[in-house]
């Protein structure tokens, strides 16, 4: 939501929300997330102190604040900045007593994360980690030693070690965080309070946003093509059942999954965590140990799955994705198709909305007469300068009930659809009114309220636990009672 207003105090401290997120979430590789041991007070006084390098006359790195069982180094809060920089985040107008203070709520969360016992998965952690690390090397073209070297680590493993400790903290932190907001609800009357209380001369300014529909064809696989592809899964398994071959090695050499193909076809999945499509879980929950499945399809393609191990919820399995491929005529078939659709549309013989529900290949938004809807916000709206760069490119020189050419998008699988799109309503850029901007209102408001639980929870668990502050950071100005005056 584009928000335009002269006072803080109605936009709900956006950027405090903001940088909060970006320091949960940041990979700030280098900022130290060690957990110590519970101590008594002057034992750990003793740790705080900054102590001298004889030998080199400097000043080895000390402790500028414990928070529970979570410390936080003097040299941390500069490579906090200088990573959340290198992330993309932004610090303009944060000094560094706030960012220490937003660290130090971090910590907070992360320490009573440990003593409610909020369940994390170290697995998912490690596969977390792997994916970083996967998205870092390609920003030094796969050189791990440039990697190392950046971010100044010895080894990969204590590199591995040092963000697997970070993510385990900013999840904990996380999780502390969405636990004490979790049944915060409001009610209509709390909305409209809270709307009437924004004077008229300061209430938001809500930017354009467009409500935008469309109607997909996707060519048609010949049934021919995919009992190819299952009698080609069933060559796979046999080889494997009967004659021993690895699955694994199939996997590599002929999975059409770019994800698992490169290690062998392998995912993990947790009863608790649903994450893949539907079909899939269910055959690979219905498998025993060593198990190869009936190939089966789902909208990616066809499958075949062995179940190599149970742990406890988490499920170790390997597949091969086999996608059917699409014949020349066929593509040509469904861009003639819907452009007779379009023809239609045009000609006045049939609405959008009529000729979505009749004729779009999209399951998803058929029934809604091809309306999209916004990932972000689970509405119609989308707004103008938030919405999907490839989207706007498609829409941005359609008038209000102008048809769209037919477009060709191909994924990077290689599959093609076509598709012709419409802006159904467009609502310009307004100041915010009570009846039409209801549910962005209400978002506001929930946020608010969140915020003043936070910071409810947060008083009452400063003074809880024990946080010691050392240092120059003493003479901060913190909006939350750090230093318990």
């Amino acid at each position: 939501m584009l928000l335009k207003t002269n006072n803080l105090k109605y936009t709900i401290n956006l950027k405090r929300i903001t940088l909060l997120g970006v320091l949960m979430f940041a990979f700030n590789i280098s900022t130290s997330q060690e957990i110590i041991e519970d101590e008594a007070e002057d034992e750990v006084a003793v740790v705080e102190t900054q102590p001298i390098d004889i030998q080199n006359g400097r000043k080895v790195d000390g402790v500028a604040a414990v928070v529970g069982d979570f410390i936080v180094l003097d040299s941390d809060v500069q490579k906090e900045r200088d990573q959340i920089i290198a992330a993309g985040g932004s610090l303009e107008g944060v000094d560094n007593c706030q960012l220490f203070g937003l660290m130090l709520e971090k910590k907070l969360y992360a320490h009573h994360a440990i003593q409610d016992s909020l369940p994390i998965s170290d697995a998912e952690i490690r596969k977390s980690v792997d994916y970083q690390i996967e998205q870092f090397l390609q920003q030094t073209n796969g050189s791990m030693e440039r990697l190392l070297e950046f971010y100044n680590m010895d080894d990969e493993k204590t590199f591995r070690d040092e963000m697997f400790e970070i993510n385990k903290s900013n999840q904990l932190a996380s999780k502390m965080q969405a636990k004490i907001v979790s049944e915060i609800e409001i009610t209509p009357e709390e909305v409209r309070t809270f709307f009437n209380k924004i004077p008229k001369d300061e209430r938001p300014t809500f930017g354009t946003e467009l409500k935008v529909a469309q109607i997909v064809a996707e060519p048609k696989v010949s049934e021919e093509e995919k009992q190819r592809i299952i009698d080609r899964l069933k060559q796979f398994k046999a080889d494997i059942v009967e004659n021993g071959a690895s699955f694994r090695s199939k996997a590599v050499l002929y999975s059409d999954d770019p994800g698992s193909a490169s290690r062998g076809g392998k995912y993990t999945l947790n009863r608790k965590q649903p994450r893949m499509v539907k079909e899939f879980r269910q055959v690979a929950f219905s498998l025993q140990e060593g198990e190869v499945s009936e190939p089966f399809e789902t909208d990616f393609g066809y499958h075949i799955i062995t179940l190599e191990k149970i742990r406890g919820q988490e499920y170790d399995v390997a597949h091969i994705l086999l996608t059917p491929k699409v014949s020349n005529q066929a593509v040509e078939e469904a861009k003639e198709r819907l452009e007779k659709v379009r023809k239609r549309i045009v000609d006045g013989d049939i609405s959008f909305a009529d000729a979505a529900r009749e004729a779009s290949d999209e399951k998803e938004t058929r029934a809604d007469g091809g309306q999209l809807i916004n990932p972000t916000t689970q509405d119609y709206n989308f707004e103008l300068t938030r919405m999907d760069p490839e989207l706007y490119s498609q829409i941005q020189n359609l008038k209000d009930g102008e048809v769209s050419l037919v477009l060709k998008e191909e994924d990077r699988t290689g599959k093609i659809k076509f598709k012709i799109l419409m802006v159904t309503d467009r609502i310009n850029e307004h100041e915010a009114d009570y009846a039409r901007d209801f549910l962005k209102i209400k978002e506001l408001a929930l946020e608010e309220k969140k915020i003043r639980e936070i910071e409810k929870w947060q008083e009452e668990k400063i003074m809880d636990t024990y946080i010691k502050i050392s240092g120059n950071y003493r003479d901060c100005q913190f909006s939350s009672n750090w230093l318990k005056k």
